[in-house]
């Protein structure tokens, strides 16, 4: 019969983290992952949402919900798609919670947004900043099929899969999403 150590659980059992071994493996695998791919994460998650705070706010969150899950990974290898499919699904959830608002007041949360930082105002042109406009304005599906297919550069079948929706849809999608955004273009909507 096994022994009941202080703070264990179960007989012969010594408890610890509730994840596994030592929490500091996946400290450092998590850090590193954030330090090669936050920045990217940022982008995707600024792209989808258009508030810098809020794609900051999903990206931390992306991560720690990798990182109280990493013992669970069943290949550490695709961490960076399990995190960019957390920022994704945390995206889409934000604007659920902002599609509850009012149209009115959504219009307005554009069109009144916080200007880009000198940073990012250097970086992009005219021409992008038009396209970014155009594309805060498309439905989210589209907007996310765009960001996965010519931002991240997935093919359909990984945009399908970060997506969760088929390979068809996927391809349907864009191809609306692209349509709708040269109308806009050319109507000077954006």
């Amino acid at each position: 019969m096994g022994t009941l150590d202080a703070g264990s659980d179960a007989p012969g059992r010594q408890s610890g983290p509730p994840y596994g071994p030592p929490r500091e493996d996946a400290a450092r695998a998590v850090t590193a992952l954030y330090q090669a791919h936050a920045v990217s994460m940022i982008r995707i998650a600024l792209l989808m949402l258009g508030d810098r705070p809020a794609a900051e706010d999903v990206v931390q969150d992306a991560f720690l919900g990798l990182f109280r899950r990493w013992h669970g990974l069943s290949d550490p290898g695709k961490a960076e798609a399990y995190v960019r499919s957390a920022v994704l699904n945390g995206c889409r959830d934000a604007v659920k919670r902002r599609d509850r608002r009012t149209r009115r007041d959504l219009l307005a949360a554009f069109d009144l947004g916080e200007p880009p930082s000198a940073e990012t105002a250097a970086l992009i042109s005219e021409d992008r900043r038009r396209i970014l406009a155009g594309l805060r304005r498309l439905p989210g599906r589209q907007r996310e099929a765009l960001v996965c297919r010519y931002y991240l550069e997935l093919s359909e079948e990984e945009t399908a899969s970060a997506m969760g929706v088929s390979r068809g849809t996927v391809k349907s999608t864009t191809s609306r999403a692209v349509a709708a955004l040269g109308r806009m273009m050319r109507e000077g909507l954006c």
